[in-house]
């Protein structure tokens, strides 16, 4: 056997019984996502008080808000466009499920539970809180813009529901009660001169990269 085929590395897979992977040793050590995890676990314990309020004392243990909390922030910082796609990403990429606090075997929510979770916690206003420690701390503006990602900060600020959104004039049915409520957009145009949002006055729609004028 000639010297360059040997020094060919070997395509065939080579499976093991056991094997042992520690996330935290994948994440090189200069990550962008090293220092915002840092931001949101300094802001995290001050809520400790309002996350025991939001939950009940009995019933099926629920998803860490913690956790949930810091999965809204990949959302966000990598422009993932629904729950479901959300969980889909954490469940086979191995920055996300570390930054979020998966092990390597743990099981990923179902994309239903977790915007049950989600909106709990806006209702509660404690997502809120939570962004706004993390905006306000100035290592937070030199990360806005890097490499790996940019963040639109009134996207953190706004997260305004679609169904938020009610005529100028005060005319048109108003939702149906909680956060995302039930509302009836049929025959009815939405733009931004017509439509505002009475969660966000900031908040716009926008259809793909175009604003709704």
């Amino acid at each position: 056997m000639g010297m360059g085929v040997a020094m060919r590395g070997d395509d065939g897979i080579c499976g093991s019984l056991f094997s042992y992977i520690d996330l935290e040793k994948r994440v090189r050590a200069d990550h962008p996502l090293r220092l915002i995890r840092q931001i949101a676990n300094t802001a995290l314990p001050a809520l400790s008080g309002a996350f025991d309020k939001l939950y009940s004392p009995i019933g099926r243990v629920s998803i860490p808000p913690e956790r949930l909390l810091r999965a809204l922030l990949l959302q966000a910082f990598y422009a993932i466009r629904s729950e479901r796609q959300l969980v889909d990403r954490l469940d086979h990429d191995l920055l996300l499920r570390w930054f979020v606090g998966f092990g390597i075997e743990d099981a990923v929510w179902e994309a239903t539970p977790f915007t049950k979770n989600r909106d709990r916690l806006l209702e509660g206003e404690v997502a809120g809180r939570f962004l706004a420690a993390g905006l306000s701390q100035a290592r937070v503006k030199a990360l806005l813009s890097s490499d790996y990602f940019s963040v639109d900060g009134t996207l953190l600020e706004a997260w305004a529901s679609l169904k938020s959104f009610r005529p100028k004039d005060e005319t048109g049915a108003p939702p149906g009660p909680g956060r995302n409520g039930e509302r009836d957009f049929h025959g009815e145009p939405r733009t931004n001169n017509t439509h505002a949002s009475t969660t966000d006055r900031d908040a716009r729609l926008c259809r793909k990269s175009l604003p709704l004028a």
